[in-house]
């Protein structure tokens, strides 16, 4: 539920936010993961939204005056999720998550290990770590956690 009074509006998202969507993306990465900071440029960021995410995935969004969070899934997984900084703990990723949990029975998303906020966001709300890696298999080289949410039965 989110938090005290709002505007946000929550819809699909289409190929005309994708700007949106990666300057989103890459203010609460920056934010969250300064270590990694300056990874890629904006016109990388804008590309790999055009071309991977936009292609690829369902993309959902917060709206208030313009995108400030978004989730990205795809056949059960969350590919992308952020929320910009200034609006974290408002109940706005709750709700995008709520989003992808109605639509799928099962999710799968990987965090980096030295991400502690997301890795209790994601605990709290049901995810279980299945995996953990070194790194070698993303580009940024950097240890992550497979987590799993799975839709409990009625």
């Amino acid at each position: 539920m989110l938090k005290g009074p709002t505007a946000v509006s929550f819809r699909r998202l289409s190929r005309d936010d994708m700007d949106g969507a990666a300057r989103v993306h890459r203010t609460a990465f920056d934010d969250r993961l300064p270590w990694l900071a300056g990874l890629h440029t904006p016109e990388e960021d804008r590309a790999y939204y055009r071309n991977q995410v936009f292609a690829q995935c369902e993309v959902w969004g917060a709206i208030d005056g313009g995108l400030i969070g978004f989730i990205a899934c795809r056949r059960g997984w969350i590919d992308q999720f952020y929320v910009l900084p200034a609006r974290q703990g408002q109940g706005i990723g709750d709700a995008l998550l709520t989003i992808a949990k109605g639509a799928y029975s099962e999710l799968r998303l990987w965090t980096f290990q030295r991400n502690a906020p997301a890795r209790r966001f994601y605990e709290k709300r049901g995810f279980t770590a299945l995996e953990e890696s070194d790194g070698s298999r993303n580009e940024e080289r950097e240890p992550d956690i497979l987590y799993r949410w799975t839709r409990a039965a009625c």
